[in-house]
């Protein structure tokens, strides 16, 4: 742990770090085949809809039942002629869910299915959930998503800048669309709760997109007046000095969307469970990955292409040739590249590892080691 720590703080000071920016291609190019799979995913199998969405009935059990869910399945396939899901919940009564079936056969069913499990017909509860209903259900959780979508951008382009705001609502749609393709892969049902963990997932997105774009506006204040770094060096910086806080929420908050998952859902067979946990997990997972890999390199890529960062890349590429090609540290003291009408906190806005020359005479008479 204390070694982990270490590594925390030399990635936040810029004494290591991993050029997440400059092989943003290679990231690119892996967001791209998760996202057509994905994409493959619903096209092909599609998304498994609850109740809520197409409509049907819900039938309990008495409690005590002595029928298996495998048994009950196949009798309200029979009675139904649709698939069913059948849960047996913790007082021993069974859930008996069948989607996209007529409401008005739902007494018939429901007789059938008391003769078959030998309980009272007035014993089995019946909820019916008409198509129209789930029809308001889908597309007020678009409008959600949409004004989400809408507010997001418009905070971040206020707050930050358009180019970030565009990088963000990529990253989501990035999110967004890997979480709907494993729901579709997977075949897990799409109920309201899928809706409720797709919303929440978002925001935590955002948060770890948030926290690195914060870094980078702070330290890309005044970058045109120093010729040491360019745009991406900086987003790269960035990065890396969030990477630890970033890899810690993600780990955190995981391990107990993870126990919901795998445990809540796998070993007690809870489905309400399954629907939020799975959309969570893969969610904050996906966020994480998009605000390291995508967000951050999009905006570098964009920025880049500004006149103002084109040039300051060009003077940053060729001072560092000049000192190759005498010999001299690639990247100088800080102070040595500050113009004598530059305020000196204009150097000091980009952050980054530091190597001082070993002929440099510091300090003279002073423990700073600044000069007079």
């Amino acid at each position: 742990m204390s070694k982990l720590g270490s590594l925390g703080a030399r990635l936040h000071r810029g004494e290591v770090g991993y050029d997440f920016v400059g092989k943003r291609k290679i990231w690119y190019g892996v967001s791209i085949l998760i996202t057509i799979t994905a994409i493959l995913g619903l096209a092909v199998r599609g998304l498994n809809m609850g109740i809520e969405f197409q409509g049907g009935a819900v039938f309990t059990t008495p409690k005590h039942m002595t029928a298996s869910v495998a048994t009950a399945e196949g009798y309200a396939k029979d009675a139904s002629g649709h698939d069913a899901v059948v849960q047996k919940l913790g007082d021993g009564s069974l859930r008996i869910q069948i989607a996209g079936i007529d409401t008005d056969k739902s007494d018939a069913i429901k007789d059938k299915l008391a003769k078959d499990l030998n309980v009272n017909t007035e014993n089995i509860n019946a909820d019916l959930v008409g198509p129209s209903w789930g029809d308001q259900i889908a597309n007020k959780a678009w409008q959600g998503l949409a004004i989400f979508m809408v507010l997001v951008v418009i905070y971040l382009a206020i707050a930050f800048e358009w180019r970030m705001a565009l990088a963000a609502l990529v990253a989501l749609i990035h999110d967004i669309t890997i979480t709907t393709g494993i729901y579709a892969l997977v075949g897990f049902e799409v109920t309201p709760g899928t809706v409720i963990g797709l919303l929440t997932i978002l925001g935590y997105s955002l948060y770890d997109t948030v926290v690195v774009f914060d870094s980078l506006k702070e330290q890309t204040k005044d970058i045109t007046k120093q010729t040491r770094w360019t745009y991406s060096d900086v987003a790269n910086r960035s990065i890396n000095s969030t990477l630890m806080r970033s890899i810690n929420t993600t780990v955190v908050a995981l391990l107990p969307v993870g126990a919901l998952l795998f445990i809540g859902g796998g070993f007690l067979g809870a489905g309400m469970l399954n629907d939020i946990s799975l959309s969570l997990f893969v969610g904050l997972a996906a966020g994480a990955y998009s605000s390291i890999f995508i967000a951050t390199p999009l905006v570098a890529d964009l920025k880049e292409r500004e006149p103002q960062m084109k040039a300051l890349k060009k003077r940053v590429l060729a001072k560092r040739a000049q000192a190759a090609a005498e010999g001299r540290p690639q990247e100088p003291e800080v102070e040595d590249e500050m113009h004598d009408d530059e305020p000196e906190d204009a150097a000091h806005a980009v952050v980054g590892p530091r190597n001082q020359p070993a002929s440099r005479n510091r300090g003279r008479g002073r423990p700073s080691g600044k000069r007079r």
